[in-house]
């Protein structure tokens, strides 16, 4: 099937079936599709907390707005940004690339001084603001690739963040949560939504060409 009938066939699973479990296998391939997704300036500001085990999943209930959801499905991907940028974590990053790409350490200290200065001169909120945004491009692949596998997902914003970052221990890695991403297989009994029809603005009304 090619991407778009991928796409297609997805939607924002409203209810999960519990006894099925998405495979170590397929859940490797998801999360490489978020490793891989491009981020400003290449400093993938955000990590990815994948949460399987069942009893911390149900201390996390109490902070979901759809905690049946949560309850149920195979595993629950917490996409969590930096709280700030700092010319530490910035060097740490740009020592890996040169480190990777056999690069003498420095090799890009010109660009790299440019967005010292950039942060540097802005508050925490607005680093979070930045490095938050940077998440949703690999929540969108991450439900791409699910999407290919035939793997159910449900994107979450609606959620306690001071909850579950609290579970997570978030605060203590430099981390606020920004969304969520439920993964598993559709109740389709269950799952109102799994039997209507794909809803989207139409092409001509969505594209605007100048």
């Amino acid at each position: 099937m090619s991407l778009i009938d991928d796409l297609n066939w997805r939607h924002a699973a409203k209810a999960y079936d519990p006894t099925k479990k998405v495979s170590q296998e397929d859940l490797d391939k998801i999360l490489e599709a978020a490793r891989l997704a491009p981020t400003s300036s290449g400093l993938q500001p955000f990590r990815l907390i994948v949460v399987e085990n069942q009893d911390l999943k149900e201390k996390m209930v109490s902070g979901a707005f759809n905690p049946e959801v949560m309850r149920d499905c195979s595993h629950v991907l917490v996409f969590a940004a930096w709280d700030s940028y700092s010319n530490e974590k910035i060097d740490k990053v740009y020592d890996h690339h040169t480190d990777v790409r056999d690069l003498p350490q420095g090799r890009f200290s010109s660009y790299t001084d440019m967005i010292k200065d950039l942060y540097n001169a802005q508050t925490p909120e607005q680093h979070f603001a930045h490095t938050a945004r940077q998440t949703y491009i690999a929540l969108g692949l991450a439900m791409a690739q699910a999407a290919e596998l035939k793997i159910d997902s449900t994107p979450a914003e609606g959620f306690n963040n001071e909850v579950v970052d609290e579970i997570l221990e978030l605060k203590k890695l430099g981390l606020k949560s920004v969304s969520l991403l439920y993964l598993g297989y559709r109740d389709a009994e269950n799952d109102w939504l799994s039997h209507m029809k794909k809803v989207r603005i139409p092409m001509e009304e969505f594209i605007i060409t100048k």
